[in-house]
């Protein structure tokens, strides 16, 4: 039997509000729940050197090396499914792989049987087995890792204070947020104006 909807736990991240509610049409893996500035170019070619250098996947590696600071697993795991053009990365883990050389494979599937979500197929067969995914690994390793040598000489660039950096981030985040509830205001006032103008 299917699960429902009561059935899936609900993102911890957003206790409450608007976005915590789950649409039948969500995918948990491609959801993400929780706030974000959003990624600059900068920021996604250095999350893209970092998967080239430590391997995708390799969140704990790609934190230490400060390179990409406030950003979370769920929000670089998301990001790379975005640069993959797929929900699922199973079948690249541990490689060192350049991601948007898959994504520019993706980018040119079609046909009615392949489904999308945010740009990024989603598997709508079985599950697939752990031998498929050692097989797909082995192939991906063969057909698009590059070479120990190239990995190794990869520089991540590194803030000169990534605390700095990140409460940048947060202050950005807290005026995003204000000028949010600012709109909201706006908006309600401009509805009871409406209201009055339709009660006469």
């Amino acid at each position: 039997m299917a699960p429902t909807l009561e059935d899936v736990a609900k993102p911890q991240s957003m206790p409450s509000g608007p976005r915590n509610v789950l649409r039948s049409n969500d995918s948990a893996s491609l959801w993400n729940c929780t706030l974000s500035p959003g990624w600059s170019r900068e920021e996604s070619d250095i999350l893209r050197k970092a998967l080239m250098k430590f391997g995708i996947g390799n969140w704990a590696k790609i934190i230490d090396s400060q390179s990409l600071p406030g950003k979370t697993n769920a929000q670089m795991n998301l990001q790379l499914q975005r640069m993959l053009g797929q929900q699922s990365t199973a079948e690249f883990a541990g490689l060192h792989i350049d991601p948007l050389v898959i994504g520019e494979k993706n980018s040119k599937i079609q046909g009615s049987n392949i489904k999308r979500k945010n740009n990024c197929i989603v598997n709508t067969g079985g599950k697939p087995t752990r031998d498929e995914i050692k097989r797909r690994i082995q192939q991906n390793k063969q057909l698009y890792e590059i070479s120990e040598e190239e990995w190794n000489n990869i520089i991540l660039p590194k803030p000169e204070d990534p605390q700095l950096v990140l409460e940048s981030k947060n202050e950005d985040l807290r005026r995003l947020q204000q000028e949010l509830e600012s709109v909201r205001a706006q908006i309600a006032s401009l509805r009871r104006k409406q209201q009055e103008k339709d009660c006469f």
